[in-house]
């Protein structure tokens, strides 16, 4: 890690690991002390971040060192570089490093979608069940209910479950009960256990499950037919989710394709927003 900035050090140090949100503080606070961070007491740092000692300790362990004491020999123990040799993260504030490195999950992204026909298949079986289960919960809930929002469109019968509790095998039973064939399923960090076995249970009711996961590796994948991945960005506090919510549109896409009828759906809905004056423009 010689020959970039100690900022820049710490931000590869750090980039990859799956730090929990009370972790990203500690990181983030370190990157903006980066001059002064081989050198703060774990105590210090904890005050610097607004969190407990021991978390400090936890984010020390979690980089895979035996505590916060090795952490700093490491990093007292890297030699700082020459001014001026960094790379392009040098260049940008932390800010624009996450908008960045979104940029770069939406060109993998791009690349996948060079072979359409996992999309393709995804839309089909998407299109051809009745109801449609829509599967998202906690982190994911915000990309289930927009996927649920537009497919309402187009589909007959589309079926949001965002809330997890004991009623989630009752609703997939009911659904399976008319007729649903299919699940959708957004899984993103971190991952619910609720979320993985709901999607067991699907599976065990004979439904067919496409999942949109951070990656084919998730813990979901083990219970998915059709996986399709798409990588969140870890550079701030909070995972950013723009590849997963694009693919979740290029999905839409893909089973209004497969659904003749999406044409005809979304010209009545448009004379209806019309005759309702539901929009201002």
């Amino acid at each position: 890690m010689s020959g970039s900035s100690p900022a820049a050090r710490l931000q590869r140090l750090f980039e990859g690991q799956r730090l929990t949100p009370t972790q990203r503080r500690i990181a983030h606070s370190m990157v903006r002390r980066a001059a002064d961070a081989p050198f703060l007491s774990s105590v210090e740092l904890a005050e610097l971040a607004g969190v407990s000692q021991p978390s400090v300790t936890r984010f020390a362990v979690a980089l895979g060192f035996d505590g916060y004491p090795a952490l700093r020999r490491h990093l007292r123990d890297v030699p700082a570089g020459p001014a001026g040799e960094g790379g392009v993260e040098e260049r940008f504030n932390e800010y624009q490093q996450a908008v960045l490195a979104e940029i770069e999950n939406l060109r993998q992204l791009s690349a996948l979608l060079a072979d359409p026909a996992p999309v393709e298949r995804a839309g089909r079986l998407l299109a051809g069940s009745r109801p449609l289960l829509v599967l998202g919960l906690r982190a994911a809930s915000s990309q289930a209910r927009g996927f649920g929002y537009f497919a309402s469109k187009v589909h007959p019968d589309v079926r949001v479950l965002d809330e997890g509790g004991s009623m989630l095998h009752d609703r997939v039973d009911a659904a399976r009960r008319a007729g649903a064939s299919a699940l959708i399923c957004f899984a993103l960090p971190r991952h619910p256990r609720e979320v993985v076995d709901a999607l067991a249970y699907a599976r065990e009711q004979g439904l067919t499950v496409v999942t949109v996961a951070d990656s084919a590796f998730a813990p979901v994948a083990a219970h998915s037919d059709l996986l399709i991945p798409g990588a969140v960005g870890t550079g701030l506090a909070f995972d950013t989710a723009c590849a997963p919510m694009l693919l979740g549109r290029v999905l839409l896409e893909a089973m209004c394709d497969a659904l003749p009828e999406a044409q005809a759906r979304l010209e009545e809905f448009d004379a209806r927003a019309a005759s309702r004056g539901l929009f201002v423009e």
